[in-house]
């Protein structure tokens, strides 16, 4: 059995500790908005947040997720987090979304790289980037994903 605090809510999971939590989020408790794209954390469509970074949790075995605080898709922009908030706002605005599967991915690593800034501090197209490279987008929407980031950026100012 491993408890997970998985959008600040204790869960206890009767599943092998090497299970990636990405299969005991969407399997074991019905969070489906984190994806499955590749498994070898390569194109960020499984992308939540332990304790506020940005991790792969298709690589992640729940083991190493054990006592860390873990956000999903769900949390991060269901209006409770302002930079969540945010940048979901900003994808809506920008119409960032196309086919949508690598969204939630994409919109978790952008929340991270954001709150990663200093108060204040606008990213510049390079920052953006660089933050956002192992989020692959097969529908080539990175120019609008950039501006919406910066859109989100100049929000939480």
């Amino acid at each position: 059995m491993t408890t997970l605090d998985i959008n600040g809510r204790e869960h206890t999971l009767d599943v092998a500790t090497g299970t990636p939590l990405l299969w005991a989020l969407r399997d074991t408790l019905g969070l489906t908005g984190t994806k499955f794209g590749c498994g070898a954390a390569l194109c960020g469509a499984c992308t939540v947040h332990l304790d506020g970074q940005a991790v792969r949790s298709c690589i992640t075995p729940i083991s190493a997720a054990a006592g860390k605080k873990i956000t999903t898709i769900e949390a991060a922009t269901d209006g409770g987090d302002r930079i969540g908030t945010a940048v979901r706002d900003a994808w809506v605005k920008h119409d960032v979304a196309q086919c949508g599967y690598c969204q939630s991915g994409q919109i978790m690593s952008a929340t991270a790289f954001l709150k990663s800034l200093p108060k204040g501090k606008q990213p510049t197209p390079d920052e953006i980037d660089a933050a956002m490279a192992g989020n692959l987008c097969r529908c080539g929407t990175y120019a609008r994903i950039r501006a919406a980031i910066a859109d989100a950026a100049r929000t939480i100012a």
